[in-house]
């Protein structure tokens, strides 16, 4: 069973994101990863977003057309930055295909270039990477957000949380072979400052992610005690205890997380997870 918060994460990320993956191909599948002379999988953005085009109605498909050349006929950037946050509405607000909204808003930003439109775009990208089940998916949304993360940096050195984004991105992203570069970035602002709970927080998924559960327990219970209604550090501690082998304390903290759902499928899980736990 998979993580009951990822899951959540999950649902809204197939109901958003899935439909707009194109048809798998007729073709073989490749090689396992890591085979000789493999190449890693990528996505191709413009395939995407043409399958996400074509469950539009006709009329939806001739708004977007013409926004699309409106852009590539556009030569002033204020123009270009407009069409582009217009695209990004209409795929938010009546497509309800937030893959889209995500790319086309991430272009505005990169055009606009303010650390407000970077980080937010940049954080909209890392929180999906970390939901995504697709790998191909995830590395190309990590691609992004660090695009942006590093263009933000670059307007404020000093920004803690994008920097811990952009360690973020390494470290869940798979953008990297060694996410120590993703950790350390992360862990010199952990050091720094103990009171910043992002960092503590994003700190306590790798170690989950990594399977060192004490390291992720003792920086999740940190974030849990400032933030007790931080139902996502909630569920990954309850994994990390569980995953560690210590029932009576995963119990605790998944019958915890309760309180934030009122949903009756989420419920059911939570409570045949505690259930299988007390056997």
């Amino acid at each position: 069973m998979i993580l009951i918060g990822s899951g959540v994460g999950l649902f809204c990320l197939i109901y958003f994101f899935g439909q707009t993956i194109p048809p798998k191909s007729t073709t073989p599948p490749p090689a396992e990863a890591g085979a000789p002379g493999n190449k890693p999988e990528t996505i191709d953005i413009k395939a995407i977003l043409a399958s996400s085009k074509e469950q539009l109605t006709p009329s939806q498909q001739s708004y977007i057309s013409q926004l699309e050349s409106a852009v590539v006929r556009g030569d002033i950037k204020e123009q270009q930055i407009k069409v582009y946050k217009q695209m990004a509405a209409f795929w938010r607000d009546s497509a309800h295909l937030l893959l889209p909204y995500a790319y086309y808003s991430g272009m505005a930003s990169k055009l606009e270039n303010s650390e407000k439109s970077l980080t937010f775009a940049a954080h909209y990208f890392l929180e999906g990477l970390r939901q995504q089940p697709n790998p191909a998916l995830k590395t190309w949304m990590a691609g992004e957000a660090k695009e942006m993360f590093e263009k933000a940096l670059a307007i404020n050195p000093d920004n803690d949380s994008t920097k811990i984004g952009l360690g973020s991105c390494y470290l869940f992203g798979n953008i990297s072979e060694n996410p120590m570069q993703g950790i350390q970035m992360i862990r010199e602002v952990a050091d720094r400052d103990t009171t910043n709970m992002f960092a503590q927080f994003m700190l306590g998924l790798g170690g989950l992610q990594s399977g060192q559960f004490d390291k992720a327990i003792e920086r999740l219970i940190k974030v849990v005690a400032k933030e007790p209604k931080n139902v996502e550090a909630v569920i990954a501690l309850a994994e990390s205890y569980e995953r560690k082998g210590d029932k009576e304390n995963a119990v605790k903290w998944y019958t915890n997380s309760k309180q934030f759902f009122t949903e009756k499928e989420i419920l059911q899980e939570i409570d045949a997870r505690i259930a299988q736990l007390k056997k």
